[in-house]
């Protein structure tokens, strides 16, 4: 009787255990490993369990692409996610194959073998593949039924109902109705919580935002954008699914199982919200836009229209009209901007300069580019005539108090009639095209008349006698009133000029409690600094992430490196500076304020990240670091030695652009000056030998530190290494580059990845001459990055002797 019993408990479990295993598998055709698709070879695709959605490939230009669509009447395909979409197409021959190993993998010979769709770890094996209904391409482990990829955590130009945008994610637009590769704008949802659309490649500032969510709904930090199945998007608390605004809503559907949701960011920068009725035979039968941001209006869109160019309406159409003295650059194409159809003089002209050029006026125009200077004026005449005689001003704004100078390309241009401002564009007299016919033409011969009279003649002279001093007395009486006109001017011109400036570089003033909140009790350390240490805070109730260094020696030293810091980086302005935005100064309390650094320094790129950066991002980072330090010694209204250029004083913007940082020990030169004495600062390693010597101290000091630090950047290693399996020889970073260099064997110093070899020489052979023991035969900065761009050609460099060591 036991045994019965026994038995019958044990066929319940596995009936039990077999039914949610079977429940659990059949929401999905189960894709099994050794699978495989071809683009021309039916099947192409693997479809879901209702055949709404489909993965496999797609047909772009010649040849196919891998990704999802949601299946139509008529083999119509809207595609709402691809794989690797900016390689070229497959051809024919390309397969699709989930292999025996667990992973999913694009076989091409044109793209050179295999390369991988899932995105797993080495350690992770898919057991078997589900195309979802919800429009989900999932990757699972059987053993415990556990998601290890799923396309929904990587989207391209689309989220769909289900789907979870995380926060910091972002959605790329495709290149064109048919063309999916990454295009010109992008949707981020921002780590404080605001959702925003930008152009591409540029920084996420609100200069350069054209919608966010923050005018129309509150914000809160690390929220995450959700579209739920029945056509809400929302933003969610990124620790639960509780809704925290909701942004867009559907018209209510009849039948939520056969309406899918899909919220894409078109190639022309609008956020489109869809819904998509199914029909009984799971194709798509009828596609409905809900809403678009920002509107329908186009012209709102940063970006849609390029440089030099600005959008209007014909009828309700947009379309792109060039300013004054360009024409497009494609006429097919015409957001790819427009170009100048004259012949730019630029400040080479000499006295050519302002017979060269027209002004062109229009009104009602804005544009958000940042003028080279603004100066204050009243009338928009003397904005005009200012913008003429300035060999480097190619457009102006006059705004009704100021007048913005600005150099071409021009972006963001609109038309603007509750602006009332004033457009000034200087267009060349000769075009491009006039300036390519012959320059010697073929003379007309006229008509030439003879005077034999002594009457006329007596009269003729006297005329031009007359008129010669008439004209030289209006001359010179006109160059004298001329004269004073322009000292007068050049006067009230200096003096705006430098107001301008005073205003345009004022930096923000906060209170130590301020900052103290900001930083919720200086809790979140980034790092030590030079004299202090770092902060991370956030401003603006929570609208701007800072950092904050927290000066710690209020010795005289201490005062002496907070009034250097804030004289030199106060008045600089680069893309390759970490920017300052403010001060504290309360009591013996020194606090600066810094533009948050969201990937860290260097230092940690190259010597603690789990992989190291490829080659072309080290060569940009190279050129990066050399332009900021460039601009330092040269570019400054007074020029700066750093004095402390290292890894750890280069920090990494979102884009991972390399900015240079902690002018703490900054030295300010007077404009005359070019060397100094000053006591030893810096980092051991990285010093240049005048440091050891008592020898004045000038700006090639900073090109021996950028030196060794081109060094590492080359080779991803520190200047000195002390691990056990590292060679005698590889030691020091310096000699064995150099003895690699001179055996031709410069791939060691790579570990022999795959690199431009002639780049790689180049650059190395730049670091050497950077750390030659004597200043003289170092290059300067303008040097170094026209040698870096392989403008100027590089010498052999001598063996450095390096004694910072």
């Amino acid at each position: 009787m036991a045994s019965i019993l026994s038995v019958f408990f044990l066929l319940c479990i596995s009936l039990v255990c077999g039914g949610a295993q079977t429940q659990q598998e059949q929401h999905c055709s189960h894709i099994n490993r050794g699978s495989s698709l071809h683009p021309t070879i039916a099947p192409n695709s693997w479809p879901s369990l209702s055949g709404k959605f489909a993965f496999g490939f797609y047909p772009q230009d010649n040849g196919f692409m891998v990704g999802i669509w949601m299946v139509g009447r008529d083999n119509n395909k809207t595609v709402v996610w691809t794989a690797r979409r900016d390689d070229p197409p497959v051809t024919s021959n390309a397969t699709l194959e989930f292999t025996k190993g667990g992973k999913l993998v694009l076989r091409s010979d044109e793209q050179g073998g295999e390369k991988p769709i899932s995105a797993t770890t080495l350690s992770d094996s898919a057991s078997f593949a589900c195309m979802l209904d919800s429009g989900n391409f999932v990757l699972y482990r059987k053993d415990q039924y556990a998601i290890i990829w799923e396309t929904f955590k990587y989207p391209t130009d689309t989220i769909l109902g289900g789907q979870i945008l995380s926060s910091g994610g972002q959605l790329f637009s495709s290149l064109s109705e048919t063309n999916h590769s990454t295009g010109r704008f992008r949707l981020k949802m921002q780590y404080d919580g605001n959702l925003v659309l930008y152009p591409i490649n540029t920084e996420d500032t609100e200069s350069e935002a054209y919608w966010d969510s923050r005018n129309y709904y509150e914000v809160r930090p690390n929220c995450r954008l959700y579209l739920n199945s029945t056509g809400v998007l929302q933003t969610i608390n990124s620790n639960s699914m509780d809704s925290v605004v909701d942004l867009v809503s559907s018209s209510p559907a009849s039948n939520y199982t056969n309406t899918i949701y899909r919220a894409t960011l078109d190639f022309k920068g609008l956020f489109q919200f869809y819904s998509h009725t199914f029909d009984e035979t799971g194709k798509l039968n009828l596609s409905r836009l809900e809403q678009s941001l920002p509107g329908n209006d186009l012209c709102k869109v940063n970006g849609f229209c390029g440089y030099n160019s600005f959008c209007t309406r014909n009828d309700d159409q947009p379309y792109c009209v060039c300013l004054p003295g360009t024409d497009f650059v494609d006429v097919n194409d015409q957001s790819l901007g427009c170009e100048r159809t004259f012949t730019e003089l630029g400040c080479g002209g000499g006295k050519d300069h302002v017979a060269s050029y027209n002004i062109t006026a229009k009104t009602d125009m804005t544009w958000k580019d940042i003028p080279y200077t603004y100066i204050r004026m009243s009338t928009k005449e003397e904005c005009n005539n200012s913008c003429f005689e300035d060999c480097n001003c190619e457009a102006a704004l006059f705004t009704g108090l100021y007048c913005q100078k600005q150099k071409l390309p021009l972006r963001y241009v609109r038309r603007d009639t509750s602006s009332g401002t004033a457009a000034f564009f200087k267009v060349g007299i000769s075009s491009i095209k006039s300036s390519n016919e012959p320059l010697n033409p073929i003379p007309v011969k006229s008509p030439v008349h003879v005077f034999t009279s002594k009457k006329v003649m007596v009269q003729i002279l006297v005329l031009i006698l007359a008129f010669t001093t008439f004209s030289c007395i209006a001359l010179g009486i006109s160059g004298l009133y001329m004269f004073k006109i322009r000292v007068l001017r050049y006067k009230r011109l200096k003096e705006n000029e430098t107001l301008g400036l005073t205003k345009g570089l004022t930096l923000n003033l906060f209170s130590y409690d301020e900052l103290r909140r900001a930083t919720n009790g200086f809790k979140n350390e980034l790092g030590k600094g030079s004299f202090g240490t770092v902060y991370k805070g956030v401003l603006y109730k929570g609208k701007k992430l800072v950092a904050v260094k927290r000066l710690e020696k209020l010795v005289e030293e201490g005062e002496r490196e907070f009034r250097a810091e804030m004289r030199a980086i106060g008045r600089t302005h680069h893309k390759n500076l970490v920017q300052l935005l403010g001060y504290c100064a309360e009591g013996s309390k020194r606090l600066l304020v810094y533009e948050y650094m969201s990937n860290g320094s260097l230092a940690d790129v190259l010597f603690k990240g789990l992989r190291r950066p490829d080659w072309d991002e080290r060569v940009r980072i190279a050129l990066d670091v050399a332009r900021g330090i460039l601009y330092l010694h040269e570019e400054c209204k007074a020029p700066i030695i750093h004095c402390d250029i290292k890894p750890q004083n280069i920090l990494m913007d979102d884009f991972w652009t390399a900015k240079i940082s902690d002018f703490g020990l900054a030295k300010l030169l007077m404009p005359d000056q070019t060397r100094t004495f000053t006591i030893v600062r810096g980092t051991r390693g990285y010093l240049a030998p005048e440091w050891y010597k008592n020898t004045p101290i000038s700006v090639k000091a900073d090109v021996y530190s950028y030196g060794m630090v081109l060094l590492e950047i080359i080779c991803c290693r520190r200047h000195m290494e002390l691990k056990e399996e590292t060679r005698p020889e590889e030691i020091v970073l310096s000699n064995w580059a150099y003895k690699c260099f001179v055996a031709r064997e410069l791939n060691k110093i790579v570990s022999g990845e795959e690199v431009d070899k002639s780049t790689l020489e180049n650059m190395v052979k730049v670091g050497l001459w950077c750390i030659q023991d004597e200043p003289v035969l170092r290059p300067s900065m303008k040097s170094v990055v026209l040698m870096l761009e392989g403008i100027t050609d590089i010498a052999i460099p001598p063996c450095p002797t390096n004694t910072s060591m």
